[in-house]
């Protein structure tokens, strides 16, 4: 991924990265400044989705984003 969102830019597209709950204040923040950047409606709402489980996973220090690479 080609980004300047620290966080973000970190994303191996081939491999899987595990995001903690100590991890979702800035990743949802990134997942919040991609979204204001893109402009189809369909990436818009997969970015929301993202944002919802992010929230879950702030809200419990059980569970784990996982970002599944190919």
């Amino acid at each position: 991924m080609n980004s300047s969102l620290p966080m973000l830019n970190r994303v191996d597209p081939y491999r899987t990265q595990i995001l903690t709950s100590t991890d979702m204040p800035q990743f949802i923040s990134e997942v919040d400044a991609t979204c204001d950047m893109v402009k189809g409606q369909r990436e818009r709402e997969i970015l929301e989705r993202i944002r919802k489980l992010a929230e879950r996973c702030a809200e419990a220090a059980s569970l784990e984003l996982h970002l599944q690479g190919d």
